[in-house]
C-alpha cells in the first residue's frame, strides 16, 4: 500500500512538474506570438485562429495514436458523432481567446479567462436557482474586482505599443465569449463522461479535436477567412512557421497530461497546477517583454489569483476525510 502511494506521488510530482512547465512554455509562445514582428518589414502573425485548426490537427493526431495504443475498446465509449455540438464551441471559444491578444494585452487576456467562475454563477444563480455561499461570493468578488482593477488600470505605451490594435472593450468582450463557449465545453463533456462512463480523456480528445479540425475548415473555404494567407505567411517567414509548430507540439503535450492529471488525481488537482500555470505566465511575460507591470497591476494580478486560491482551499477542505480517527 505503501509503496503504491509512493508510486503514485512520484508520478504526480514529476506530471505536475512537466505539466506546469509545458503550459508555462505554451503561454510564453502565445505571447509571442501576438507581439513578435518578422521580417525587415516588421509584420505581425495576424492569423490568430489559424493556431487553433493546427493544434487540433496536431491533438488529432496524438490522441488518435493514445487511442489505439493505450484505450480498450469497449461498448461504454461514446461514439465520435457525440462530440459535434461541443466541437463547435470548442472551435470557436479558443479562436475568440487568441483574437481579443489583438486587442488587449497577454496578462489582461489571462486574468479575464481566470475569471470563468463569474458567468457560470451569474446563470447558475438567475436561470437555475443556485444557492451560493458566502466564500463562494468572496471569491467571485475577488476576482471580478481584479480584473476590474487591471482593466481599468493604465498600461504603459511599450505595452501598448505591442498589440497590434489596440481596443479593450472589445478584447475583453471576445474574452467573455471565449468564457461562455467554455462553459457549455465543460458542462457538456461532463455530460458525455456520465452517459458513456467507460469513455477515456484520450477518446475525449479525439472526439473534440476531429470535429475541431472539420469546422476549422472554413479558413480554406469561406473566401478571406485567412486560412491560405496563414500558410503564405508561414512561408515567408520560416522563424513564425517553427514557433507555430513548437506551440501546437505544447498544446497536445498541455491536453495530454490535463487528461492524465484528472484521471490519476482528479479535477482539483488539475485545476490547481494550472492555476499556478496562470499566475507564472504572466510573470513571464512581464519579464520577458521587458515591461514590468505597474504597481496597481500587481495589485489586481494578486487579488485575482487570491480569490483563485482561495476557492481551490474550499474544494479542498470539502473533499478532505471527514473522519480523521481512521
Amino acid at each position: 500500500m505503501a509503496s503504491g502511494l509512493r508510486g503514485r506521488n512520484f508520478w504526480g510530482l514529476h506530471i505536475s512538474r512537466i505539466f506546469a512547465g509545458n503550459i508555462v512554455y505554451f503561454g510564453l509562445l502565445i505571447f509571442l506570438r501576438s507581439t513578435k514582428r518578422f521580417g525587415p518589414d516588421g509584420q505581425r502573425f495576424q492569423h490568430l485562429p489559424f493556431l487553433s485548426f493546427l493544434q487540433n490537427v496536431v491533438c488529432l493526431v496524438w490522441s488518435y495514436i493514445m487511442t489505439k495504443l493505450w484505450s480498450t475498446k469497449s461498448s461504454g465509449t461514446a461514439p465520435l458523432w457525440e462530440f459535434w455540438s461541443p466541437g463547435i464551441t470548442n472551435t470557436i471559444g479558443p479562436a475568440l481567446g487568441l483574437q481579443a491578444l489583438k486587442y488587449i494585452s497577454y496578462p489582461a487576456q489571462v486574468l479575464a479567462k481566470s475569471s470563468k467562475m463569474i458567468p457560470v454563477m451569474l446563470v447558475g444563480a438567475l436561470f437555475y436557482g443556485i444557492k451560493y455561499t458566502l466564500p463562494e461570493y468572496i471569491c467571485t468578488s475577488l476576482v471580478a474586482s481584479g480584473v476590474s482593477l487591471f482593466a481599468l488600470s493604465k498600461s504603459s505605451s511599450k505595452t501598448v505599443s505591442k498589440i497590434a490594435h489596440p481596443n479593450a472593450p472589445l478584447g475583453y468582450g471576445l474574452c467573455l465569449g471565449n468564457l461562455l463557449f467554455d462553459g457549455y465545453t465543460n458542462s457538456t463533456q461532463d455530460n458525455i463522461k456520465k452517459r458513456y462512463p467507460k469513455t477515456s480523456g484520450w477518446d475525449i480528445m479525439l472526439g473534440m479535436n476531429l470535429w475541431g479540425c472539420v469546422y476549422s475548415l472554413y479558413m480554406f473555404i469561406l473566401p478571406g477567412a485567412g486560412g491560405f494567407e496563414a500558410v503564405h505567411f508561414c512561408k515567408q517567414h520560416p522563424e513564425a512557421a517553427w514557433d507555430i509548430l513548437w506551440f501546437c507540439v505544447c498544446g497536445a503535450v498541455g491536453q495530454n497530461f490535463i487528461f492524465m492529471t484528472i484521471s490519476m488525481f482528479g479535477s482539483l488537482a488539475n485545476t490547481t497546477i494550472t492555476t499556478v500555470r496562470k499566475f507564472f505566465s504572466i510573470l513571464v511575460s512581464s519579464l520577458v517583454s521587458g515591461n514590468p507591470l505597474s504597481d496597481r497591476q500587481w495589485v489586481s494580478v494578486f487579488m485575482v489569483f487570491g480569490g483563485l486560491a482561495y476557492q481551490i482551499y474550499l474544494k479542498w477542505k470539502r473533499t478532505e476525510p471527514r473522519s480523521k480517527d481512521l
